[in-house]
């Protein structure tokens, strides 16, 4: 019976970390000190996390970061006014905020507020709007541009071929289809995004070469909707409660996993898969920002 090759993450994102280093190495040749600001707002122990993470990494690459912390109390024009503030300051180059945020904020303000030369998540309207138009001067969302990174690493072609995603997130859904759309040997793809209004979900999924889960559900992708050697990628992450271990939980994806494996031809493990291509891909674009603001010629 088939069993899957793994898309393995954590291995594109080690090289693309090595290739952030040297550009990293030569920005500090030239003077110039590649830097990050993290701002998170409350005491959501996954952001905490997840803050943390990426605050090692780019240290660990020889960018120079830091975390503003601030209280759930926060106004919205409190937190915009430390983003204007940021904004202006030529030795920051790139600046993220991490989601979700206390509902007295709203996201389309942060998200508009952020520099979008200094926008490393990609959610700013014009960043959002150069990639619909193919323009890769703007940033694309991490998430998304790491799963095209998987692709070109594994040398998988997706010209031709049936992409289906499920999920129509602004953060994944939508921004994957428009770089699965652009032309090359990572697009060109005939894209159908599905969300909870569409129809006939396992048959559109069965006919797809590249199958994207991005839709927050757990395990919701089985064995009997996935096309024979198909490429899967799982985008989900959910906690669940371990039957096995009274007080455990495990993390889960949105495909079932061990049935993907004797279907699909590619598969994502989760986790290991695209959790880390999203940092890789973050502090890939803080150095493109602070190359472009010293005039490197980046692209």
């Amino acid at each position: 019976m088939q069993r899957a090759k793994l898309l393995e993450g954590r291995v594109v994102a080690a090289g693309l970390h090595q290739r952030t280093k040297a550009r990293v190495a030569e920005l500090r040749r030239r003077g110039v000190e590649p830097a990050v600001t993290f701002f998170r707002v409350g005491e959501d122990p996954a952001s905490e996390l997840y803050v943390r993470m990426k605050e090692k990494r780019a240290k660990d690459l020889g960018i120079l970061s830091e975390v503003i912390a601030m209280p759930s109390s926060t106004t919205e024009r409190e937190l915009l006014t430390r983003l204007e503030e940021k904004n202006r300051d030529s030795r920051i180059h790139g600046i993220l905020v991490q989601m979700p945020l206390p509902r007295q904020i709203r996201t389309e303000a942060v998200c508009q507020t952020i520099d979008p030369s200094k926008d490393i998540d990609g959610f700013h309207p014009i960043n959002a709007g150069k990639l619909l138009l193919g323009d890769p001067s703007g940033f694309p969302p991490c998430t998304p541009a790491g799963i095209c990174e998987i692709f070109r690493h594994y040398g998988l072609v997706t010209a031709g071929a049936e992409v289906v995603i499920l999920g129509r997130s602004n953060i994944v859904g939508k921004p994957l289809a428009a770089l699965l759309l652009a032309k090359g040997p990572q697009g060109d793809a005939s894209v159908t995004v599905l969300h909870s209004q569409s129809r006939h979900i396992p048959e559109h999924c069965r006919r797809a070469d590249f199958l994207i889960a991005a839709l927050g559900k757990a395990e919701f992708v089985r064995g009997d909707m996935i096309k024979a050697g198909a490429v899967v990628v799982d985008v989900g992450v959910t906690r669940l409660l371990d039957s096995s271990l009274p007080g455990e939980s495990r993390i889960v994806g949105d495909v079932h996993f061990s049935e993907a494996c004797q279907v699909a031809g590619w598969l994502t493990p989760n986790p290991g898969g695209v959790g880390p291509m999203t940092i890789a891909m973050l502090l890939a674009n803080t150095v493109k920002a602070a190359e472009r603001s010293a005039g490197c010629g980046a692209d």
